[in-house]
């Protein structure tokens, strides 16, 4: 059905139109495109102007090839000559042939050859010269010039610009082997004045406060003379003027040089030893073990390996034994008598190394290259390093006067008058200074045929040692010259118990004579706080009990008239009226009274010890466990100084003759032969 518009006959043709409009916009648009890629238009005089400009490129181009053929012309022409000469940068034998003909090289060869002469320039600056009329130096050629020439590409003398090349060729000069030989042969360098061998780098020897170091090795100055001659050789044939051996190379070098990775591995191995320090404590005393006496004892396996001398450790510690044992060596001591002095040569007692286990002990550390301080092994200790080694603590003997001391921490502890060793027959108590051995309560002491018991048994010289002795009524003044002990110091029973409170085993003990001292007089066990004459018991023998620790028992005499009765003694064995002891009001005064102040004599004054030892035990000193002494079946047997078994058995000394012997009262009867004590009984 056709619209009104198209009935009125215009709607077709106006579509006709507008799609005839579309197309020539479309055109419009694509001109102004090519427009934009084409800003400029070609006019005629545009177009006239490109036909000039190819023209003149066609001009230029021609020219171009027409200087590129004339300079290739050039080129060869100048090649041509490389027919006569040699290529620029060309050397022979290190001779600059650039340019030259064979010919002309010739020349030159012969005129450097006929007054050739060469330096030799040597290490601090001495120079010789080798002359080639010395050795008949000439020229010789075989033709090797000219084929070097003819190998020339004479187009290729360009691409020689910038290249070097160098052509070497053995039969252009010689000269007589023999006697360059010669020449080198005698140059100064090779005599034994010039000629210095060189030295390897080693290890120096010690160096005080620094140890061991390496000292760098020294060059010397020694050619070796084949490659000194191969050098000189090489460097006539090219003709130098001057030859450095040190730039040849022709001196001999050390083999170890302070870079050396095993030099410096042994060095640290020296200086690890030196350089541990030892300090050793004696008191206020050191001695420091450092390197200044290590490196003596270092000794190299010349395999680059550092050991230790095991004797040298042991005389080290030997030395510091001689120098700091004080055991076996005499022993000075102010009394308590005032200002009087003694010297106790016998001295058991004192600092004593185990050399044998302090040895070992330094040995492996040292080889563990540990500094440190320390204390040596001892075998036996002492109270102190610092001046009398004895200390403030100790019990003091005078043998003379039958007087007992105990000093603890420089305090008088209790003080006393006792019985020592008989001395008519030969058993007197020695003296010297001695170590506690041990202390035991309620110990038995047995000999032949007796069991005797004691509360308080302190042994300090083998078999003599301190206890009590109740079996005694009297004390001190010269009981001890006849009825004596067998070498034990006889205590009153108080006094013996408050020794044994305050003593511990290491204890210094120190028995001296001091003459003039003793008084004559003695006292009676009320007197030193015991019961009196009277009332002083045995116990029986029956009765008594070896109760020691590890066994251990005491070691005691045989006494003529045993103890062990529950009577009292016999009216023949109580001292008459002439030797009865005094009373304590009637005591007279020793002749040199001890000067210590506020000396308490009894032991009801004297203060318990804080940790008493119990039954059988001892505390070693100072600040050790208590040593326990030897092992036994219970029983304490007699033996010298120092042993703590074995000898004669014995038992206490009696409180005299019951029997009334010949010997009077209060002298007990010498047991026989085979009953003979040693010279550790009580």
């Amino acid at each position: 059905m056709e619209t009104g518009n198209q009935r009125e006959g215009y709607g077709r043709s106006r579509g006709k139109w507008s799609r005839k409009k579309e197309r020539e916009k479309q055109k419009e648009q694509q001109r102004e495109h090519l427009d934009l890629l084409n800003p400029e238009k070609e006019t005629p005089e545009k177009q006239e102007e490109k036909n000039a400009g190819r023209k003149i490129a066609v001009a230029v181009g021609g020219a171009v090839l027409t200087a590129a053929v004339a300079a290739g012309a050039v080129y060869v022409g100048m090649g041509q000559k490389y027919k006569r000469v040699y290529f620029p940068n060309t050397t022979i034998n290190g001779l600059d042939v650039s340019g030259l003909t064979p010919d002309e090289v010739k020349k030159q060869i012969t005129d450097e050859t006929s007054g050739y002469t060469m330096i030799l320039q040597e290490r601090g600056g001495e120079n010789e010269a080798i002359r080639g009329s010395d050795i008949d130096l000439h020229p010789e050629f075989d033709g090797t010039l000219e084929k070097i020439l003819e190998n020339q590409s004479p187009l290729a003398w360009g691409f020689h610009i910038g290249r070097y090349v160098d052509y070497t060729i053995d039969t252009m000069a010689v000269f007589d082997d023999t006697k360059l030989s010669a020449v080198v042969s005698g140059l100064k360098c090779l005599t034994p004045e010039r000629d210095v061998a060189p030295q390897n780098a080693y290890i120096s020897n010690y160096i005080s406060g620094t140890g061991y170091e390496i000292v760098p090795e020294e060059q010397g100055a020694s050619p070796d003379p084949q490659l000194l001659s191969d050098a000189v050789k090489n460097a006539i044939l090219n003709f130098q003027e001057n030859l450095s051996l040190e730039d040849a190379q022709v001196y001999e070098k050390p083999q170890i040089t302070a870079e050396s990775e095993a030099l410096n591995t042994e060095l640290a191995a020296w200086n690890k030893y030196v350089h541990t320090t030892v300090t050793y404590r004696f008191g206020s005393r050191n001695e420091v073990l450092d390197g200044e006496k290590i490196h003596t004892w270092l000794v190299s396996d010349g395999q680059g390996g550092v050991s230790l001398d095991e004797s040298k450790i042991g005389e080290y510690v030997s030395w510091l034994a001689q120098t700091y044992n004080t055991a076996y060596k005499p022993k000075s001591l102010k009394t308590s008598y005032g200002q009087q002095t003694v010297t106790i040569s016998k001295s058991v007692y004192g600092w004593k190394i185990n050399q044998k286990e302090e040895t070992e002990a330094l040995k492996q550390l040292l080889l563990s290259c540990e500094s440190q301080e320390r204390e040596p092994v001892y075998s036996q200790k002492a109270a102190s390093h610092d001046g009398n080694d004895y200390g403030n603590t100790y019990v003091e003997i005078n043998l003379t006067a039958q007087h007992l001391f105990f000093y603890k921490e420089g305090k008088l502890v209790v003080e006393s008058d006792f019985v020592s060793g008989n001395e008519s027959r030969g058993w007197s108590t020695p003296a010297g200074a001695y170590p506690l051995t041990y202390k035991q309560r309620n110990a038995t002491l047995k000999g032949q045929n007796y069991a005797t018991p004691v509360s308080y048994w302190m042994p300090f010289n083998g078999g003599i040692g301190m206890h009590d002795a109740y079996w005694r009524s009297s004390f001190g003044g010269k009981i001890y010259k006849t009825n004596g002990s067998h070498g034990c110091i006889n205590l009153p029973p108080a006094v013996a118990k408050t020794v044994y409170e305050n003593i511990s085993a290491g204890m210094p003990v120190l028995c001296y004579h001091l003459q003039g001292s003793g008084s004559g007089t003695t006292s009676t066990t009320a007197q030193n706080g015991g019961a009196s004459a009277a009332e002083t018991k045995p116990q029986p023998t029956q009765q008594a009990q070896t109760n020691t620790e590890s066994g251990q028992g005491s070691t005691h005499e045989t006494a003529a008239s045993h103890p062990g009765s529950t009577s009292k003694p016999s009216a023949a064995a109580q001292p008459s009226a002439a030797t009865q002891p005094h009373t304590a009001a009637q005591s007279t005064t020793a002749a040199v009274q001890p000067t210590t102040a506020a000396q308490p004599t009894t032991a009801a004054s004297q203060p318990a010890a804080a940790a008493s030892s119990g039954n059988g035990s001892a505390q070693a000193y100072p600040g050790q466990n208590s040593s326990t002494p030897p092992s036994s079946s219970g029983s304490a047997s007699s033996g010298g100084p120092g042993s703590g078994s074995g000898g004669t058995q014995s038992t206490p000394g009696g409180p005299g003759n019951t029997q009334g012997s010949p010997s009077g009262p209060g002298v007990s009867s010498a047991p026989g032969s085979s009953q003979m004590p040693g010279p550790g009984a009580s």
